[in-house]
């Protein structure tokens, strides 16, 4: 039985249904008026009651393929007894279940079974019309062959439906399997946005906070420093607007007024990233191990990013005015930290003397700072770290992987016009 088959049927579905019946009924009748000498006659009243009974049976052949294949035949079959001409349109109930059999069967053996069980019922019955002759022959063949004929073609639609339901259960998968890759791709997006605008104004504004922190405090006492600090504000401001644009640009559909792009922050701008905080009053030096190398572009906007944020971090919690960051350059990987000692025996800048101490309020939610870093460490392949120093402040300390080395050595020294001894140690110890 089908699934589904107590199901209430469409309207259509019975309107063809009634088409089918009144058809097999149409023809089942005509077959009754062919008489044995090929004449045609009215149909008799055995050839309404088969017609009748066969066609009433018929409409269950979707309920009920196999019971309803055997009573249309069984049917079919009395013909001859009743003194009428066996032909395959007293037949056409049985060859229409056969095709319907055919299509729903469970198994091709059961269905194949059934259909030949048919045919042989009606080839067998078939002789039994009149004297045997070389019609009766050509007959019996004809009625033998047609039910193989209604169930090849059933199985033939059947096997087409099935195509046909596969090809569209593959598209509607294929297209499940796109939108999912689409939500995919899109919650990416949104994350690596959300951690560039995180960084943007999270920096930005904190220096920008710093400076009008400074400037409100010098206000009365100092005003020609008053007056730095706000030109300085100013252009921290014009930066981050600057910074904001290029962002949010990456939102704009297809066909929006396009804008220069800048290219991505790199290492390259890290004396620029520092003379902002310096500006805001924090000291930073800056400590270089080994040579340094060229950087994937990914991982170098991660290690600036990761230095812009933990700096914007001391700027806001670590109470202090001086900062510092170091690179160690080896052969596979670089570490980069950046470490304060939370006002712990730091040294006093000019700066950092002027500079009102901020400190997270203790109701102060947590923020999004060390998550977006360590994500971006992984996303490239890095490891970061992130914790209070056992004397006092506290360390950030991720490393990156470099390129293989190739020679790295000779050639940046060509290019950068370094000319040292070959007994001169690697460890430049520069600090800014």
């Amino acid at each position: 039985m089908k699934p589904g088959a107590g199901a209430p049927r469409p309207r259509a579905a019975w309107s063809r249904e009634a088409a089918v019946t009144a058809t097999a009924f149409a023809l089942c009748l005509f077959g009754g008026a062919v008489r044995l000498d090929d004449t045609l006659s009215a149909p008799p009243a055995v050839a309404y009651a088969i017609a009748v009974t066969s066609c009433a049976v018929l409409p269950l052949r979707h309920r009920a393929p196999l019971a309803t294949l055997a009573a249309t035949t069984a049917i079919g079959v009395l013909a001859p007894l009743l003194d009428l001409l066996l032909t395959p349109l007293v037949v056409a109930p049985a060859l229409i279940t056969s095709y319907s059999y055919s299509l729903a069967a469970r198994t091709e053996r059961r269905a194949a079974g059934a259909v030949l069980l048919v045919s042989v019922a009606l080839a067998v019955f078939t002789s039994l019309s009149g004297d045997f002759s070389w019609k009766d022959a050509s007959r019996m063949g004809v009625m033998a062959l047609l039910p193989p004929v209604a169930g090849v073609l059933g199985y033939s639609v059947r096997n087409r439906r099935a195509y046909l339901a596969a090809v569209e259960e593959r598209a509607r998968r294929a297209e499940q399997s796109r939108d999912s890759e689409a939500r995919r791709r899109v919650a990416e997006e949104r994350v690596r946005i959300a951690r560039e605008l995180h960084d943007l104004v999270a920096h930005q504004i904190t220096l920008a906070n710093a400076q009008a922190t400074v400037a409100a405090h010098l206000f009365d006492t100092r005003p020609e420093q008053t007056r730095k600090s706000l030109g300085e504000l100013v252009e921290t401001t014009s930066d981050a607007l600057d910074d904001l644009r290029a962002t949010v640009g990456l939102l704009r559909q297809t066909g929006d007024a396009a804008e220069p792009a800048e290219p991505a922050p790199a290492l390259s701008r890290l004396p620029t990233l520092l003379a902002s905080f310096r500006r805001a009053g924090l000291e930073v030096s800056v400590h270089q191990e080994g040579t340094a190398r060229p950087l994937a572009p990914g991982v170098d906007l991660t290690a600036y990013r990761i230095v812009q944020e933990a700096l914007t971090n001391v700027t806001k919690h670590a109470g202090t005015g001086n900062a510092r960051v170091s690179l160690v350059w080896d052969r596979d990987h670089l570490t980069l930290t950046v470490a304060d000692d939370g006002g712990k025996g730091s040294r006093t800048t000019p700066a950092a003397s002027t500079r009102p101490r901020t400190f997270t309020a203790p109701d102060r939610p947590p923020g999004y700072g060390l998550i977006g870093m360590r994500e971006r460490a992984t996303a490239v392949g890095g490891l970061l770290s992130a914790g209070r120093r056992p004397e006092g402040g506290f360390l950030v300390s991720v490393q990156l992987p470099l390129p293989p080395a190739k020679d790295h050595d000779a050639g940046n020294r060509r290019r950068s016009g370094d000319h040292r001894g070959a007994d001169e140690p690697r460890n430049d110890g520069v600090t800014e």
